[in-house]
Protein backbone atom coordinates (compact mmCIF):
# COMPACT_ATOMS: atom_id res chain seq x y z
CA UNK A 1 0.00 0.00 0.00
CA UNK A 2 1.39 3.45 -0.94
CA UNK A 3 0.37 6.98 -0.09
CA UNK A 4 -1.14 7.35 -3.57
CA UNK A 5 -3.77 4.74 -2.67
CA UNK A 6 -5.02 6.62 0.40
CA UNK A 7 -7.40 9.55 0.28
CA UNK A 8 -5.62 12.80 0.93
CA UNK A 9 -7.69 13.57 4.02
CA UNK A 10 -6.40 10.33 5.67
CA UNK A 11 -2.73 11.16 5.19
CA UNK A 12 -0.76 12.68 8.08
CA UNK A 13 -0.22 16.39 7.85
CA UNK A 14 3.08 17.36 6.20
CA UNK A 15 5.53 19.50 8.12
CA UNK A 16 6.68 22.56 6.24
CA UNK A 17 10.33 22.08 7.09
CA UNK A 18 12.04 21.66 3.75
CA UNK A 19 13.57 25.09 3.84
CA UNK A 20 14.05 27.44 0.92
CA UNK A 21 14.66 25.91 -2.52
CA UNK A 22 16.77 27.63 -5.18
CA UNK A 23 17.71 26.75 -8.72
CA UNK A 24 21.32 26.27 -9.74
CA UNK A 25 22.58 28.70 -12.41
CA UNK A 26 25.90 30.07 -13.54
CA UNK A 27 25.95 32.52 -10.63
CA UNK A 28 25.20 29.87 -7.99
CA UNK A 29 26.19 26.40 -9.27
CA UNK A 30 25.82 24.90 -5.78
CA UNK A 31 22.34 26.08 -5.00
CA UNK A 32 20.31 24.12 -2.47
CA UNK A 33 18.04 21.73 -4.42
CA UNK A 34 15.80 21.22 -1.38
CA UNK A 35 14.61 17.97 0.10
CA UNK A 36 12.82 15.31 -1.93
CA UNK A 37 9.07 14.94 -1.38
CA UNK A 38 8.22 13.00 1.73
CA UNK A 39 6.79 9.51 1.23
CA UNK A 40 4.57 8.09 3.93
CA UNK A 41 5.25 4.67 5.38
CA UNK A 42 2.61 1.99 5.72
CA UNK A 43 2.58 2.54 9.47
CA UNK A 44 1.77 6.23 8.93
CA UNK A 45 -1.43 5.47 7.04
CA UNK A 46 -2.53 2.10 8.43
CA UNK A 47 -2.99 1.75 12.20
CA UNK A 48 -3.07 -2.04 11.88
CA UNK A 49 0.44 -1.98 10.44
CA UNK A 50 1.50 0.37 13.24
CA UNK A 51 0.12 -2.08 15.82
CA UNK A 52 2.05 -4.91 14.15
CA UNK A 53 5.26 -2.90 14.40
CA UNK A 54 4.47 -2.09 18.01
CA UNK A 55 4.09 -5.79 18.79
CA UNK A 56 7.37 -6.59 17.03
CA UNK A 57 9.23 -3.97 19.08
CA UNK A 58 7.61 -5.20 22.29
CA UNK A 59 8.52 -8.78 21.39
CA UNK A 60 12.17 -7.82 20.92
CA UNK A 61 12.30 -6.01 24.26
CA UNK A 62 10.58 -8.93 25.99
CA UNK A 63 13.02 -11.34 24.36
CA UNK A 64 15.87 -9.22 25.75
CA UNK A 65 14.45 -9.61 29.25
CA UNK A 66 14.19 -13.39 28.83
CA UNK A 67 17.77 -13.58 27.54
CA UNK A 68 19.00 -11.57 30.54
CA UNK A 69 17.25 -14.00 32.87
CA UNK A 70 18.80 -16.87 30.87
CA UNK A 71 22.24 -15.26 31.29
CA UNK A 72 21.84 -15.19 35.07
CA UNK A 73 20.46 -18.74 35.14
CA UNK A 74 23.36 -20.00 32.99
CA UNK A 75 25.89 -18.32 35.25
CA UNK A 76 24.42 -20.02 38.31
CA UNK A 77 23.50 -23.43 36.88
CA UNK A 78 26.19 -24.40 34.36
CA UNK A 79 29.43 -25.83 35.83
CA UNK A 80 32.48 -23.79 34.84
CA UNK A 81 34.37 -26.89 33.65
CA UNK A 82 31.64 -28.39 31.45
CA UNK A 83 32.39 -28.69 27.71
CA UNK A 84 29.99 -29.11 24.78
CA UNK A 85 30.39 -29.73 21.04
CA UNK A 86 29.16 -26.93 18.79
CA UNK A 87 29.41 -27.40 15.03
CA UNK A 88 31.54 -26.17 13.31
CA UNK A 89 33.52 -24.68 16.22
CA UNK A 90 34.18 -27.95 18.03
CA UNK A 91 34.41 -28.54 21.77
CA UNK A 92 34.07 -25.34 23.77
CA UNK A 93 33.32 -24.34 27.34
CA UNK A 94 29.56 -24.59 27.89
CA UNK A 95 29.43 -21.73 30.39
CA UNK A 96 31.32 -19.29 28.15
CA UNK A 97 29.14 -20.26 25.18
CA UNK A 98 25.90 -19.77 27.12
CA UNK A 99 27.00 -16.45 28.65
CA UNK A 100 28.16 -15.07 25.31
CA UNK A 101 25.02 -16.20 23.49
CA UNK A 102 22.55 -14.85 26.06
CA UNK A 103 24.40 -11.59 26.75
CA UNK A 104 24.92 -10.88 23.05
CA UNK A 105 21.30 -11.74 22.32
CA UNK A 106 20.03 -9.45 25.08
CA UNK A 107 22.06 -6.54 23.74
CA UNK A 108 21.11 -7.26 20.12
CA UNK A 109 17.37 -7.44 20.78
CA UNK A 110 17.38 -4.14 22.69
CA UNK A 111 19.18 -2.51 19.76
CA UNK A 112 17.00 -4.20 17.13
CA UNK A 113 13.85 -3.15 18.97
CA UNK A 114 15.02 0.46 19.19
CA UNK A 115 15.94 0.52 15.48
CA UNK A 116 12.63 -1.03 14.37
CA UNK A 117 10.76 1.43 16.58
CA UNK A 118 12.60 4.38 15.03
CA UNK A 119 12.20 3.17 11.44
CA UNK A 120 8.52 2.26 11.58
CA UNK A 121 6.78 4.31 14.27
CA UNK A 122 8.77 7.46 14.98
CA UNK A 123 8.46 10.44 12.66
CA UNK A 124 10.67 10.15 9.56
CA UNK A 125 10.08 13.63 8.17
CA UNK A 126 13.39 15.19 7.11
CA UNK A 127 14.00 18.64 8.53
CA UNK A 128 16.51 21.19 7.28
CA UNK A 129 17.81 23.55 9.90
CA UNK A 130 19.97 26.56 9.21
CA UNK A 131 23.37 26.81 10.86
CA UNK A 132 23.56 29.21 13.76
CA UNK A 133 26.12 30.61 16.12
CA UNK A 134 27.59 28.35 18.77
CA UNK A 135 26.10 30.46 21.51
CA UNK A 136 22.45 29.63 21.94
CA UNK A 137 20.19 32.68 22.28
CA UNK A 138 16.96 32.38 24.29
CA UNK A 139 14.83 31.83 21.21
CA UNK A 140 17.04 28.88 20.16
CA UNK A 141 16.78 27.32 23.60
CA UNK A 142 13.02 27.69 23.38
CA UNK A 143 13.08 26.09 19.93
CA UNK A 144 15.19 23.15 21.16
CA UNK A 145 12.79 22.57 24.02
CA UNK A 146 9.85 22.77 21.63
CA UNK A 147 11.57 20.34 19.23
CA UNK A 148 12.24 17.94 22.10
CA UNK A 149 8.62 18.03 23.17
CA UNK A 150 7.55 17.53 19.57
CA UNK A 151 9.94 14.59 19.20
CA UNK A 152 8.64 13.05 22.40
CA UNK A 153 5.13 13.47 21.09
CA UNK A 154 5.98 11.96 17.70
CA UNK A 155 7.71 8.99 19.33
CA UNK A 156 4.30 8.05 20.72
CA UNK A 157 5.98 6.87 23.91
CA UNK A 158 3.01 7.96 25.96
CA UNK A 159 0.48 6.42 23.60
CA UNK A 160 2.37 3.19 22.86
CA UNK A 161 2.30 1.91 26.42
CA UNK A 162 3.20 -1.65 25.44
CA UNK A 163 6.48 -0.48 23.87
CA UNK A 164 7.21 1.87 26.75
CA UNK A 165 6.67 -0.71 29.45
CA UNK A 166 8.60 -3.50 27.75
CA UNK A 167 11.49 -1.14 26.89
CA UNK A 168 11.73 0.02 30.50
CA UNK A 169 11.65 -3.61 31.60
CA UNK A 170 14.45 -4.60 29.21
CA UNK A 171 16.63 -1.62 30.17
CA UNK A 172 16.02 -2.15 33.89
CA UNK A 173 16.74 -5.88 33.81
CA UNK A 174 19.77 -5.89 31.51
CA UNK A 175 22.22 -4.26 34.01
CA UNK A 176 21.79 -7.34 36.21
CA UNK A 177 24.11 -9.10 33.74
CA UNK A 178 26.92 -6.77 34.76
CA UNK A 179 26.19 -7.35 38.43
CA UNK A 180 26.45 -11.10 37.90
CA UNK A 181 29.77 -10.68 36.07
CA UNK A 182 31.25 -9.16 39.21
CA UNK A 183 31.18 -12.65 40.65
CA UNK A 184 33.78 -13.62 38.06
CA UNK A 185 36.32 -11.73 40.13
CA UNK A 186 36.37 -14.89 42.19
CA UNK A 187 34.39 -16.49 44.99
CA UNK A 188 33.88 -14.39 48.06
CA UNK A 189 36.72 -15.16 50.48
CA UNK A 190 34.53 -15.14 53.56
CA UNK A 191 36.85 -15.86 56.50
CA UNK A 192 39.29 -18.04 54.55
CA UNK A 193 42.01 -15.39 54.65
CA UNK A 194 41.73 -15.07 58.41
CA UNK A 195 42.33 -18.72 59.27
CA UNK A 196 44.88 -21.42 58.46
CA UNK A 197 45.16 -25.16 59.09
CA UNK A 198 46.92 -24.52 62.39
CA UNK A 199 44.92 -25.40 65.48
CA UNK A 200 45.56 -26.56 69.03
CA UNK A 201 47.45 -29.86 69.03
CA UNK A 202 48.65 -29.77 65.39
CA UNK A 203 52.22 -31.03 65.19
CA UNK A 204 54.93 -29.03 63.41
CA UNK A 205 56.20 -31.20 60.52
CA UNK A 206 59.59 -30.57 58.90
CA UNK A 207 59.08 -29.57 55.25
CA UNK A 208 62.21 -31.46 54.13
CA UNK A 209 61.92 -34.72 56.09
CA UNK A 210 58.12 -34.77 56.46
CA UNK A 211 58.63 -35.81 60.11
CA UNK A 212 57.36 -34.16 63.29
CA UNK A 213 59.86 -31.83 64.92
CA UNK A 214 61.25 -32.23 68.41
CA UNK A 215 62.82 -29.29 70.27
CA UNK A 216 66.20 -31.00 69.96
CA UNK A 217 65.90 -30.88 66.15
CA UNK A 218 66.08 -27.09 66.21
CA UNK A 219 69.50 -25.74 67.17
CA UNK A 220 70.47 -22.15 67.91
CA UNK A 221 71.15 -20.21 64.73
CA UNK A 222 69.33 -22.63 62.41
CA UNK A 223 66.32 -21.89 60.21
CA UNK A 224 63.75 -24.67 59.74
CA UNK A 225 60.60 -24.66 57.61
CA UNK A 226 57.50 -26.47 58.82
CA UNK A 227 53.94 -27.31 57.77
CA UNK A 228 50.87 -28.50 59.68
CA UNK A 229 50.46 -32.17 60.45
CA UNK A 230 48.26 -33.90 57.84
CA UNK A 231 48.99 -31.53 54.95
CA UNK A 232 50.55 -33.50 52.07
CA UNK A 233 51.91 -32.31 48.74
CA UNK A 234 49.53 -34.68 46.95
CA UNK A 235 46.50 -32.88 48.41
CA UNK A 236 44.45 -30.91 45.90
CA UNK A 237 44.45 -27.81 48.10
CA UNK A 238 48.12 -28.10 49.10
CA UNK A 239 49.30 -24.92 47.38
CA UNK A 240 46.40 -22.89 48.73
CA UNK A 241 46.87 -24.09 52.28
CA UNK A 242 50.68 -23.99 52.42
CA UNK A 243 50.53 -20.39 51.18
CA UNK A 244 48.85 -19.53 54.48
CA UNK A 245 50.29 -22.13 56.83
CA UNK A 246 54.01 -22.21 56.01
CA UNK A 247 56.18 -21.64 59.08
CA UNK A 248 59.78 -20.70 59.66
CA UNK A 249 61.23 -21.85 62.97
CA UNK A 250 64.27 -20.31 64.60
CA UNK A 251 65.89 -21.02 67.96
CA UNK A 252 67.20 -18.00 69.81
CA UNK A 253 68.79 -17.55 73.18
CA UNK A 254 65.88 -16.53 75.45
CA UNK A 255 67.96 -13.57 76.67
CA UNK A 256 68.09 -12.28 73.06
CA UNK A 257 64.32 -12.11 72.66
CA UNK A 258 63.26 -8.49 73.21
CA UNK A 259 59.50 -8.82 72.81
CA UNK A 260 57.65 -10.09 75.90
CA UNK A 261 54.80 -11.78 74.02
CA UNK A 262 57.22 -13.44 71.61
CA UNK A 263 59.04 -14.98 74.57
CA UNK A 264 55.75 -16.19 76.09
CA UNK A 265 54.66 -17.79 72.81
CA UNK A 266 58.02 -19.51 72.28
CA UNK A 267 59.28 -22.78 73.72
CA UNK A 268 62.79 -22.69 75.20
CA UNK A 269 63.74 -19.94 72.72
CA UNK A 270 62.15 -21.71 69.72
CA UNK A 271 59.93 -19.21 67.88
CA UNK A 272 57.59 -19.91 64.98
CA UNK A 273 56.62 -17.13 62.55
CA UNK A 274 54.69 -17.11 59.31
CA UNK A 275 56.95 -17.59 56.30
CA UNK A 276 54.71 -15.41 54.13
CA UNK A 277 55.88 -11.83 53.68
CA UNK A 278 53.32 -9.21 54.65
CA UNK A 279 54.09 -7.11 51.56
CA UNK A 280 52.91 -9.18 48.57
CA UNK A 281 53.07 -12.70 49.95
CA UNK A 282 56.50 -13.91 48.83
CA UNK A 283 58.07 -16.78 50.84
CA UNK A 284 60.82 -15.57 53.18
CA UNK A 285 63.94 -17.72 53.20
CA UNK A 286 67.03 -15.61 54.00
CA UNK A 287 68.15 -15.61 57.64
CA UNK A 288 71.08 -13.78 59.24
CA UNK A 289 72.23 -15.50 62.45
CA UNK A 290 74.07 -12.62 64.08
CA UNK A 291 71.32 -10.03 63.79
CA UNK A 292 68.34 -12.46 63.81
CA UNK A 293 66.98 -10.70 60.74
CA UNK A 294 65.09 -12.41 57.92
CA UNK A 295 64.95 -10.92 54.43
CA UNK A 296 62.27 -11.30 51.79
CA UNK A 297 64.05 -11.89 48.46
CA UNK A 298 61.34 -10.20 46.39
CA UNK A 299 61.45 -6.60 47.64
CA UNK A 300 63.96 -6.75 50.51
CA UNK A 301 61.50 -6.32 53.37
CA UNK A 302 63.46 -7.12 56.54
CA UNK A 303 62.03 -8.42 59.82
CA UNK A 304 63.65 -8.71 63.23
CA UNK A 305 62.81 -12.17 64.67
CA UNK A 306 64.18 -11.20 68.09
CA UNK A 307 61.69 -8.33 68.41
CA UNK A 308 58.30 -9.71 67.42
CA UNK A 309 59.29 -9.96 63.72
CA UNK A 310 58.65 -6.26 63.31
CA UNK A 311 59.52 -4.56 60.01
CA UNK A 312 62.86 -2.75 60.12
CA UNK A 313 63.27 -2.12 56.38
CA UNK A 314 61.35 -2.34 53.14
CA UNK A 315 57.76 -1.95 51.95
CA UNK A 316 56.09 -4.57 54.19
CA UNK A 317 53.21 -3.06 56.12
CA UNK A 318 53.23 -5.02 59.34
CA UNK A 319 55.12 -7.63 61.35
CA UNK A 320 55.07 -11.35 60.61
CA UNK A 321 52.35 -13.17 62.60
CA UNK A 322 53.68 -15.49 65.31
CA UNK A 323 52.32 -18.96 66.05
CA UNK A 324 52.14 -19.93 69.71
CA UNK A 325 53.82 -23.32 70.21
CA UNK A 326 54.48 -25.86 72.92
CA UNK A 327 55.45 -29.53 73.32
CA UNK A 328 53.07 -32.50 73.14
CA UNK A 329 53.03 -35.42 75.55
CA UNK A 330 55.14 -37.35 73.03
CA UNK A 331 57.77 -34.62 73.03
CA UNK A 332 56.98 -33.07 69.65
CA UNK A 333 56.54 -29.37 68.91
CA UNK A 334 52.86 -28.55 68.50
CA UNK A 335 50.71 -25.50 67.83
CA UNK A 336 48.64 -24.11 70.68
CA UNK A 337 46.15 -22.50 68.32
CA UNK A 338 45.94 -20.63 65.02
CA UNK A 339 47.66 -17.33 64.21
CA UNK A 340 46.02 -14.49 66.08
CA UNK A 341 45.88 -12.39 62.89
CA UNK A 342 45.65 -13.04 59.13
CA UNK A 343 48.94 -14.00 57.48
CA UNK A 344 50.42 -12.41 54.39
CA UNK A 345 49.53 -9.07 52.78
CA UNK A 346 46.74 -6.88 54.10
CA UNK A 347 43.37 -7.01 52.41
CA UNK A 348 40.44 -4.60 52.32
CA UNK A 349 38.20 -6.69 54.60
CA UNK A 350 40.84 -6.99 57.29
CA UNK A 351 39.66 -3.94 59.18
Amino acid sequence: MSSQDIPEENLPAEQDAHGAVSVADENDPFADPGLPPHEHRVQDIDERAAKRSERVVAFLFTLSMLLTVAFIASYVAIPHDRAIFVFPIGHINALNFALGLTLGGALFTIGAGAVHWARTLMSDVEIADERHAIEAPPEVKAKVLADFKEGAKESALGRRKLIRNTMFGALALFPLSGVMLLRDLGPLPGTKLRHTLWSKGKLLVNMNTNLPLRPSDVVVGSLTFAKPEGLEETDEEFQTEIAKSALMIVRLQPDNIKDKRELEWAHEGIVAFSKICTHVGCPISLYEQQTHHVLCPCHQSTFDLSDGARVIFGPAGHALPQLRIGVSDEGYLEALGDFDEPVGPAFWERG
